[in-house]
């Protein structure tokens, strides 16, 4: 599987914060490379798990942690619900971003307030979500192609197909998708769909089917947008509202059944930097 490599900014203050967030992430599965600067606030790691499961673990050491680089090459990301991005009762809210590697690009994302089940996820050709999700076209699909499975070839699918997410019993998915045709420079400025029900890939009798996969009504969607790659992003204060990148964390997390649930950071807030 590809590696990415993530750059988090951490509250660290002494010598005891790093070497507490080295233990708690260094006999993890999945992550190598780690690299944690003191001096720089951060946490860099090579890695082929879903960025929040990454952060969810430097925070059980009671640090604060913001992702603020993603990848070596070109990044993206996109916002579903809240104030970016666009979901049906406003019940749907995530993060997904888009690393470019080698072996193709990653899609690596969580998503809440979703039924428990496997959801539709694809690329439409509009980054418009001023009519909600109704303006945001067809699947990406530049081929001209039949809907079609992620694993076919493009002749055979839309580049935008991405397949199916898996929701938990609480209603969250947390997701890492490598797709070895998807290019950002492609998809950025156009959108991300998330729909009521699983994708069949095309493979169903239904005449949607070879459209779009018979997934059923979207539920959210949010525009793709460049975003900071691995030390991109110096952001320090948001002058749009003056809060530090500790203060814009704690007004973006979100608690629900004592859970805290990231849907957005510091590094999507759109408003001026200085």
């Amino acid at each position: 599987m590809a590696l990415a490599k993530i750059e988090f900014a951490v509250h660290m203050t002494c010598k005891k914060c790093v070497n507490a967030i080295r233990e708690s992430i260094s006999d993890v599965e999945g992550i190598q490379n780690i690299d944690i600067s003191l001096e720089r606030g951060t946490v860099v790691v090579e890695t082929n798990l879903p960025y929040s499961v990454i952060q969810e673990r430097i925070e059980k050491t009671g640090r604060q942690a913001v992702l603020r680089g993603y990848g070596d090459e070109l990044s993206a990301v996109s916002m579903l619900g809240g104030n970016s991005g666009y979901s049906v009762g406003n019940l749907v809210r995530g993060v997904i971003r888009f690393a470019q590697t080698s072996k193709g690009c990653i899609i690596d994302g969580t998503v809440d307030g979703l039924t428990p089940g496997e959801h539709g996820i694809h690329i439409h050709e509009n980054g418009d979500i001023s009519k909600g999700c109704d303006s945001v076209g067809e699947h990406f699909n530049p081929n001209n192609s039949l809907h079609g499975d992620p694993k076919d070839e493009l002749s055979k699918r839309h580049a935008g197909d991405l397949g199916n997410i898996l929701a938990d019993t609480t209603g969250r998915a947390t997701f890492r998708i490598i797709d070895e045709f998807l290019k950002i420079s492609k998809i950025i400025g156009r959108s991300l769909v998330i729909t009521e029900k699983p994708d069949d890939l095309g493979k169903g009798d239904n005449p949607e089917s070879k459209i779009s996969g018979n997934s059923g009504n979207k539920l959210a969607c949010g525009i793709i947008a460049r975003s900071s790659g691995l030390f991109q992003n110096t952001k320090k204060i948001c002058a749009c509202d003056g809060l530090t990148i500790w203060d814009e964390r704690d007004q973006a997390l979100v608690h629900a059944n004592g859970t805290i649930k990231y849907y957005t950071n510091f590094n999507e807030k759109i408003c001026i930097v200085i």
